[in-house]
């Protein structure tokens, strides 16, 4: 058991082949606020070796109420900029696509790293508050991967405060999306994260495990190392896991 409170083992399979050897954008190309996010994020990929693979890298925000604190204090928008750092090392476009989702999720939003800057206060505004619907945000992140005809995984960093609208329904998704190559990081920002402790434990129906958990309490006293250690801790037991299952190739 380690200190994300779940056990991890070294994968029973190879990783698949790193396509890079490093980042995936160089260091020289990364703006200079970023440039210490891009390199914290390769010292965690590192460590689970898992320096030269790549992914799509997504972001989905919970826009419910209950996360108005969240992002008038930054902690959303600092999250945007650790993602893009996360992304310089797996992604070699530069872009990570924003999902918001509340009563129902909204259209992927562009950010990268020239739009970066302010970019959850220019477009969250326009966002509604709602309820919690994690389906509706799976349904959107699985439906802009397809459409985008990725061939390699995609990583999603997806974070709530909360439980969602129906479990029953958001079991029934993560189980139904374990046979795609993407996984599902949950980052929980507040107290309220039972669901999903629940969710990276779930022990039947699903082809592979397919998801993580960290937990974010109080953003602002979470280091980037923390971050991004709590987001790969569990990556490359998925990718081994993916790839001998035939989901990745």
């Amino acid at each position: 058991m380690n200190l994300f409170g779940k056990n991890t083992t070294a994968p029973t399979t190879q990783l698949p082949a790193p396509t890079g050897r490093g980042p995936a954008i160089s260091l020289d190309k990364i703006p200079g606020s970023l440039v210490n996010l891009t390199k914290a994020a390769a010292v965690s990929l590192e460590k689970a070796g898992l320096t030269g693979q790549r992914a799509a890298v997504y972001l989905v925000l919970d826009h419910s109420g209950s996360m108005s604190n969240f992002y008038a204090d930054g902690s959303v928008q600092r999250l945007a900029e650790q993602a893009l750092g996360l992304s310089a090392n797996l992604d070699d476009d530069g872009n990570v696509p924003l999902i918001y989702f509340a009563s129902q999720a909204h259209t992927p939003i562009t950010t990268d790293l020239h739009n970066y800057a302010g970019i959850v206060d220019r477009t969250h505004s326009r966002t509604p508050w709602g309820t919690t619907d994690y389906v509706a945000a799976m349904n959107a992140v699985i439906s802009d991967y397809r459409a985008s005809g990725q061939a390699g995984p995609a990583f999603v960093i997806f974070q709530t405060d909360g439980a969602p609208n129906d479990r029953r329904a958001t079991e029934r998704a993560l189980k139904d999306a374990s046979k795609l190559p993407i996984f599902w990081a949950f980052v929980g920002f507040g107290g309220r994260v039972e669901f999903l402790e629940k969710l990276d434990g779930l022990r039947r129906g699903r082809k592979v495990d397919n998801a993580s958990f960290f937990h974010a309490a109080n953003p602002h006293t979470v280091t980037d190392d923390q971050l991004y250690d709590g987001l790969t801790h569990e990556y490359a037991g998925w990718l081994a896991a993916a790839t001998a299952a035939g989901i990745l190739t």
